[in-house]
C-alpha cells in the first residue's frame, strides 16, 4: 500500500500507548506517593519493597536524596542498584537482573538518564523470565524472542532531556562481545508511570545538554520523516505488531511540537537558561512518546556504527573513560548529510521540519528542502558546540567501509527511512559527514 503521506481514514491502523505522566518542577517529590498508589493498586499491604536503579554519579546528589526521601516518607523499603555504565550494556543488565531477583520488589523505580531507564527495563525482563537479554534481539544478533508477559510495575524518573526512555517500550543496549548497540522492544517494557521533573536537568554540563538535546531533536525529526505507518505490513495478531509503527497522526502531533521547541530553546538550554531547560525537558518527553510509536531511522542506525568503531576518544563533561562518544553526539554528527539523502523521499516534511527548527524559507521548492534542513542543523550544531563531523571524532575516510558494514545490520531502522539506503548510499552519507563547516 502506498499512501503519501498517509490517510487516517484508510484500512491501516496504529496503536497508542503511554505511561501515566506527571511533568513539572518539583514533581519528583511525588515519587513516594505514586509508588504507594501503584503498589496498593496491585494488592500490596504493609511495607512496600522498592528496587531503585540509578547511576553511581547520582548517589551523592540532591536528586537522589529527594527521591529516597519521598520513597521513605511513603513507607517504602528501598534497595539500591547503581553498578552500571553511562551507555547501557548487557553486562550491567545481567548484574541488575541478579539484584532484582534478590530484592523481590513490589515496584521498580529508575532514576537517571536513558541508560539507567533502559537497564531497568531490560533487567526486569531477564530477572522475571531468566533468559539472557541477547535472546530478545532480532536475528542474527539474537533469537528474536518476544517478552513472554508482564514485568514488575515500573516508575521512570529521567534526569536528562534526551532519550525519552521514560515513555517508550524500548531498550537500547550495547552488546559487549560485539561492541555495538542493538534495540529490542515490547509493550510489557513500557513504564507504568513517568515522573519528569525539569529541575533534575539544572546541573547538566553544557556538553551533556547539547548531546541529549540533539537526541531529542533527532527523535522528532526521524519520527516526522519516517516511512508512513500504512506502508508497513501489519500483523493480524496485535500482540506481534511492533510499537514502532512508522509515521502516524499521533507521532506527527508530538514531533512537530518538539521540532518547534528545539528550534526555539535548544541553544539557550545548552547555555544553562532555566526556562529553556524546562522546555527541552518537555520536548524530550514528547519526543520519546513520538519515537516510541513511530520509530527512528537512518540517524540512529548510523550512530551505532560510530559507537561500535570509536577508539581513543573522550568527551568533555562525561566521566566515562576512552573510548566514549555520547549517544546524542553519535546521532547528530551525521544528521546534516542524512537529511540531504532522505529529503527526496519526503520533501514537504523535510521542508516543514526545517521551518519548525527556525530555518528561513527562501524558496518554496520542496526539492531544496534537504539543503535547507541540513544548513539549519549545521547552524545548531555549531552554536551548541557539537563536534564538526566524523573527523572531529577520530575517524577518517579509511573508516567509511567499516562504519557502513556495521550500520547495515540495523535493518528495521534502515527500513523505516522515507528513502531506502543501500550500502553505497550509507557510505556516501558517512563521507559527507566527515566535516560540515
Amino acid at each position: 500500500m502506498a499512501c503519501h503521506y498517509y490517510d487516517p481514514s484508510d484500512s491501516s491502523n496504529f496503536t497508542v500507548a503511554m505511561p501515566r505522566l506527571t511533568f513539572g518542577r518539583g514533581s519528583l517529590a511525588e515519587l513516594g506517593a505514586r509508588t504507594r498508589i501503584l503498589a496498593r493498586d496491585r494488592g500490596v499491604t504493609g511495607v512496600i519493597r522498592v528496587a531503585l536503579v540509578t547511576d553511581p554519579h547520582l548517589l551523592p546528589t540532591s536528586i537522589l536524596r529527594a527521591a529516597l526521601s519521598s520513597l521513605r516518607a511513603a513507607q517504602c523499603e528501598v534497595a539500591i542498584f547503581s553498578e552500571l555504565c553511562v551507555e547501557a550494556d548487557d553486562l550491567s543488565v545481567a548484574d541488575a537482573a541478579r539484584f532484582l531477583r534478590d530484592a523481590r520488589p513490589h515496584v521498580v523505580v529508575s532514576v537517571g538518564g536513558g541508560s539507567v531507564i533502559d537497564t531497568a527495563k531490560a533487567a526486569m525482563v531477564v530477572a522475571r523470565y531468566e533468559t539472557p537479554v541477547n535472546e530478545y534481539f532480532a536475528p542474527p544478533m539474537g533469537a528474536g524472542k518476544s517478552v513472554p508477559g508482564p514485568l514488575w510495575p515500573h516508575i521512570a524518573c529521567p534526569t536528562t532531556s534526551g532519550t525519552g526512555s521514560e515513555c517508550t517500550p524500548v531498550s537500547v543496549l550495547r552488546l559487549t562481545a560485539l561492541r555495538c548497540k542493538f534495540v529490542f522492544a515490547s509493550a510489557y517494557m513500557l513504564p507504568d508511570v513517568a515522573i519528569v521533573d525539569p529541575a533534575c536537568t539544572d546541573a547538566l554540563p553544557r556538553t551533556m545538554a547539547a548531546s541529549t538535546g540533539f537526541d531529542a531533536l533527532s527523535h522528532a525529526l526521524e519520527c516526522y520523516t519516517a516511512k508512513p505507518y500504512c506502508d508497513w505490513e501489519v500483523s493480524a495478531d496485535p500482540r506481534l505488531r511492533p510499537s514502532t509503527q512508522g509515521a502516524n497522526p499521533w507521532s506527527d502531533l508530538l514531533a512537530k511540537e518538539v521540532l518547534s521547541l528545539c528550534g526555539q530553546y535548544l541553544i539557550d538550554a545548552v547555555e544553562g537558561e532555566q526556562q529553556a531547560r524546562d522546555k527541552m525537558s518537555w520536548a524530550a518527553t514528547l519526543a520519546g512518546i513520538a519515537f516510541g510509536h513511530a520509530g527512528t531511522h537512518l540517524p540512529h542506525a548510523m550512530s551505532y556504527g560510530i559507537t561500535h568503531l570509536m577508539s581513543d576518544i573522550e568527551t568533555a563533561d562525561y566521566p566515562q573513560a576512552s573510548p566514549f562518544i555520547p549517544h546524542g553526539i553519535s546521532v547528530a554528527v551525521s544528521l546534516p548529510a542524512i537529511v540531504r539523502f532522505t529529503a527526496p523521499g519526503a520533501p514537504m516534511r523535510h521542508q516543514r521540519a526545517a521551518q519548525l527548527l527556525g530555518a528561513t524559507l527562501d524558496s518554496t521548492d520542496p526539492n531544496a528542502s534537504g539543503a535547507l534542513l541540513s544548513a539549519r542543523l549545521i547552524e545548531l550544531m555549531a552554536k551548541t558546540g557539537l563536534p564538526n563531523g566524523l573527523l572531529a571524532l577520530g575517524f577518517d575516510a579509511s573508516d567509511l567501509p567499516a562504519l557502513t558494514e556495521s550500520s547495515m545490520r540495523q535493518g528495521r531502522a534502515i527500513g523505516n527511512a522515507p528513502r531506502l539506503a543501500s550500502s553505497q548510499d550509507m557510505q556516501e552519507m558517512y563521507r559527507q559527514a566527515l566535516q560540515h563547516w
